[in-house]
C-alpha cells in the first residue's frame, strides 16, 4: 500500500470531522458570519507566509532536482496567493491594510505555523513532506465538498471557486506522488514519524477552521 493511501485511511475520521465543521458547512450554504470569514482570511494570509517558508526549506532538503523545483515554486505560489488576498478578498470585505497588519496571529495560527517551520528546519525531508501534506490534500478535499454543495448566489462564491482550480488540484496530485515516491525508500521508523507529522498537521487544519469560526483570540477569548 502506498503511503498516501495508508495515511488517508488512518486519518479519515479526522477528515470527516473537519468536513463537518460549522465553518465549512456554513461557507457552502452561504450563511457563514462575515466577521468569521474576515477573521479566517486575515489569519490565512499570515499562515501562507510561514507555509511558503516551510515549502522553501522542504525544497532545499529535496533529494531530486525536480522536487527542488516543485517545492520552490510552491513556496513562491504561497506568497503570490498571500499578496493576492490583500488586493482581492480583503478589499472586497473591507479589511484595511492597517487592520491586517495590526491583527496578530491567533493561537491556532501561531501553533500551526510554528509546527510547520520547526518541522521544516529540524526534521528529515520525508517527515517535512508529511507535515506539509495536510494543507495541500485536506484543503483540496474539503474544497471539493464545498464546491459541490455551494448554493446559488453564494456571497462567498469567489472564495469557494479557489478550491476548484485545476492548477491547485494538479499541484496536490503532484505532492502526493512525490511523497509516495519518497516514502517507498524510507525505513519503518521514518514512516512512523511521517504518520505522526501528518496527523499533527491534520489536527491543526481542523483547529484553524474551528478557531476561525469561533473568532478565537489569545487565551481562548472569543471575539465577542
Amino acid at each position: 500500500m502506498a503511503f498516501s493511501q495508508d495515511v488517508w485511511q488512518r486519518n479519515v475520521d479526522l477528515y470527516q470531522k473537519t468536513l463537518a465543521l460549522p465553518f465549512n458547512q456554513e461557507l457552502a450554504s452561504g450563511t457563514l458570519n462575515k466577521e468569521a470569514f474576515c477573521h479566517y482570511v486575515i489569519q490565512d494570509a499570515h499562515y501562507l507566509v510561514a507555509y511558503g517558508r516551510a515549502l522553501a526549506v522542504c525544497g532545499a532538503k529535496a533529494y531530486e532536482a525536480d522536487d527542488i523545483i516543485q517545492f520552490s515554486q510552491g513556496a513562491k505560489e504561497a506568497i503570490v496567493v498571500e499578496r493576492s488576498l490583500h488586493d482581492g478578498f480583503m478589499k472586497n470585505f473591507d479589511i484595511s491594510k492597517q487592520q491586517f497588519e495590526e491583527t496578530p496571529l491567533t493561537l491556532a495560527c501561531h501553533h500551526y505555523t510554528s509546527f510547520l517551520t520547526a518541522t521544516a528546519w529540524s526534521e528529515s525531508y520525508p517527515v517535512v513532506l508529511a507535515a506539509l501534506l495536510p494543507c495541500f490534500w485536506i484543503y483540496a478535499e474539503v474544497g471539493k465538498d464545498i464546491v459541490g454543495n455551494s448554493i446559488a448566489n453564494n456571497p462567498y462564491q469567489a472564495w469557494i471557486n479557489t478550491y476548484a482550480g485545476e492548477e491547485f488540484n494538479q499541484a496536490v496530485r503532484n505532492v502526493i506522488a512525490t511523497i509516495d515516491k519518497v516514502a517507498a525508500r524510507c525505513d519503518a521508523d521514518t514512516i512512523e514519524k511521517m504518520h505522526k507529522a501528518y496527523r499533527k498537521g491534520a489536527e491543526l487544519e481542523w483547529l484553524f477552521w474551528d478557531s476561525a469560526y469561533k473568532q478565537q483570540q489569545w487565551l481562548g477569548l472569543d471575539h465577542a
